[in-house]
């Protein structure tokens, strides 16, 4: 009888729509939760293994670009230092001729003064030479 109550409770409950999960159907639902919980972490393994793969990427990228500028200052760095050297060598001779140019400027005015004397001591000359 006791076989038979069962039996006529599963078909009522079948009829009812509700189903007693046995305890392989439970079994088996976890393990389905536990694979799709497993591939939703692997989804994310990869996709944070994507993001630190394209990081690194752009983290290299970087580096290269820093390294070439780097390269590249030290070019101006060295062309500035020698543009430096040239300009201080160029101010030297600038003073130089200026110096020059002062040096030739007081004698052009000596020069004046002692000509300016001559012509009065020729207009002078001229002049007794011409009373005489």
């Amino acid at each position: 009888l006791q076989k038979e109550l069962l039996k006529y409770k599963q078909e009522a409950r079948n009829l009812q729509g509700i189903k007693v999960p046995s305890p392989q159907d439970a079994l088996q639902q976890r393990l389905l939760q536990q694979d799709a919980a497993v591939l939703q972490l692997k989804q994310e393994l990869l996709r944070a293994n994507m993001d630190k793969e394209e990081l690194h990427n752009q983290n290299v990228d970087l580096q290269r670009k820093v390294e070439e500028r780097n390269r590249l200052l030290a070019e101006y760095k060295k062309e500035l230092c020698q543009k430096d050297r040239h300009l201080q060598q160029q101010q030297t001779k600038l003073d130089e001729m200026l110096r020059q140019l002062s040096e030739a400027s007081y004698q052009q005015v000596d020069l004046e003064r002692e000509l300016e004397h001559k012509e009065a001591l020729l207009a002078h000359c001229m002049k007794r030479e011409a009373e005489e």
